[in-house]
């Protein structure tokens, strides 16, 4: 019992934490919300919601398609230029990427 109430605790957590991500910026589409609440990161989210492969935007944003995906995967932070370029390789506001 003890352990399902850590893991209850846990999961209320994480929940919360993607919650509070979302309401950095509400305009988001509810598709990509509901990403964002099942684990995916914004970038990831995003870039599903437009039908893109990491290529497409790899290629559209001048930026590698490994790197690309360590932002996906949160193992890399994005600089504000390349927020800046792959907002408009994914045609989104930049500040649906901050956060």
């Amino acid at each position: 019992r003890a352990d399902d109430a850590a893991e209850d605790a846990a999961d209320a957590a994480i929940y919360d934490a993607r919650k509070a991500e979302l309401q950095h910026d509400t305009k988001l589409p509810a598709e990509v919300s509901m990403a964002i609440l099942r684990g995916d990161s914004r970038l990831r989210a995003l870039r599903k919601w437009r039908g893109l492969t990491q290529n497409n935007v790899a290629g559209k944003s001048g930026l590698t398609q490994g790197f690309l995906s360590d932002l996906e995967a949160r193992r890399r932070i994005a600089s504000a230029d390349t927020i800046g370029k792959l907002a408009s390789a994914l045609d989104v506001p930049s500040s649906w990427l901050e956060g």
